[in-house]
């Protein structure tokens, strides 16, 4: 169940372009935190309020709410608490400076892209 609500997360970012999709797995680490960190980046405030919003809609339709948020007053670092995954949605430069994956370097990591899309067919008339 975990592993579905990670990649709805993650294609929720991807589908408002966010860059450099990233989970960690923080289980075998003994930490407290959370399972899961979910990462990713994007340039402009917009685009990251953008992306936080899609990760809450998309998360609400598995019937899932966080329950903390923080950063959505400014858009530099938004962060959504669902308890077992924390998403972290960085403006590019406060990601870079911040450097979480750096901070959980031992932990599993996981990088996400996006899917292919299916084509949908019609058929020629003829």
């Amino acid at each position: 169940m975990i592993t579905h609500d990670l990649r709805v997360m993650a294609d929720a970012m991807l589908d408002k372009k966010a860059q450099n999709v990233v989970g960690i797995d923080l289980r075998t680490m003994g930490t407290a935190i959370t399972d899961h960190f979910m990462i990713c980046n994007a340039d402009s405030t917009t685009n990251v309020n953008a992306i936080a919003d899609n990760v809450i809609e998309k998360m609400r339709e598995l019937g899932r709410k966080p329950f903390r948020t923080q950063g959505m007053e400014n858009n530099f670092w938004i962060i959504l608490d669902y308890g077992d995954i924390v998403a972290h949605i960085f403006l590019t430069e406060y990601r870079q400076f911040y450097r979480l994956e750096d901070l959980w370097a031992d932990a599993p990591q996981k990088t996400y892209k996006d899917r292919p899309k299916t084509r949908k067919t019609t058929k020629d008339a003829e």
